[in-house]
């Protein structure tokens, strides 16, 4: 699995391309690739789980939503993750 944390600023342009991203959110959740995904409670930024096979997987995702690319929207880590509970 892998951590994705976005930080956020409060940009127009983020907050209009975000419905279109939950919509893919979304798909990718009822595929079973996104597990979790949300803001932080204070909107300075957000966590996606994702359940991918390797790092370039996690990449196609980033380049498929053009959310990853809009102003206001940074990529603050990508980690790969190993839970031990599910």
């Amino acid at each position: 699995m892998w951590m994705i944390e976005l930080g956020f600023t409060p940009a127009p342009e983020r907050l209009a391309a975000r419905p279109a991203h939950r919509e893919v959110l979304s798909g990718l959740h009822s595929r079973g690739v996104v597990r979790m995904a949300g803001p932080f409670a204070d909107d300075s930024g957000a966590v996606i789980i994702v359940d991918a096979q390797d790092r370039g997987a996690v990449d196609a995702i980033l380049t498929a939503d053009p959310y990853f690319s809009t102003t206001g929207v940074t990529v603050v880590h990508i980690r790969e993750w190993h839970p031990f509970l599910r």
